[in-house]
């Protein structure tokens, strides 16, 4: 059986949890995010802490009995763009090899977005980096699409140094 936590800077055993999951994250899957493993190398506390410390984010880790986290999904309020005050963000998705096919990564999806709409928000929108098939597959099971279907709620994502260009997707969030 794997639990979802949802994670709180209150709570000083949170963030330990949020950085072991992060760096497995980041050692399993390097293909799936912009940050690479080497941004991180010694992770010291005050550094963990101010990554984990935004009060108006969500946390969310999945947990087997064992307690080494197997998932995680984040959630931060839209960057003021311009989109509206309605926008929330996904972040940081991942589902470890071991956890992968178990419904995990629904589950997970499903608990940021239940965040955004107790927040108020009217849509929930990500970037993911091409190539991840896997991760395109889940969005777009639960109703993700590409931003520039979606409306008001962003256009394309530029790239980053590297040139690497996101996919934003988006979904509208009813009531």
């Amino acid at each position: 059986m794997i639990d979802l936590r949802v994670l709180t800077p209150a709570d000083p055993a949170d963030w330990p949890l949020w950085r072991d999951a992060r760096l497995a994250a980041l050692a399993d899957a390097p293909y799936a995010f912009k940050v690479r493993l080497a941004d991180w190398p010694t992770g010291g506390e005050a550094q963990w802490r101010a990554r984990f410390a935004r009060p108006d984010a969500v946390h969310v880790v999945a947990v087997p009995a064992d307690g080494r986290p197997v998932g995680l999904a984040g959630g931060v309020p839209g960057d003021g763009d311009g989109d509206g005050d309605g926008v929330r963000e996904l972040r940081s998705v991942w589902v470890g090899p071991q956890a992968r096919g178990r419904g995990v990564g629904d589950r997970l999806l499903a608990a940021v977005e239940a965040w955004a709409r107790r927040g108020g928000g009217t849509s929930l929108r990500l970037a993911v980096l091409p190539g991840n098939a896997a991760a395109l597959a889940l969005y777009r099971r639960h109703g993700f699409v590409d931003a520039s279907e979606g409306g008001d709620a962003g256009g394309a994502a530029g790239g980053d140094a590297g040139g690497t260009a996101e996919r934003v997707m988006v979904k509208r969030l009813t009531t």
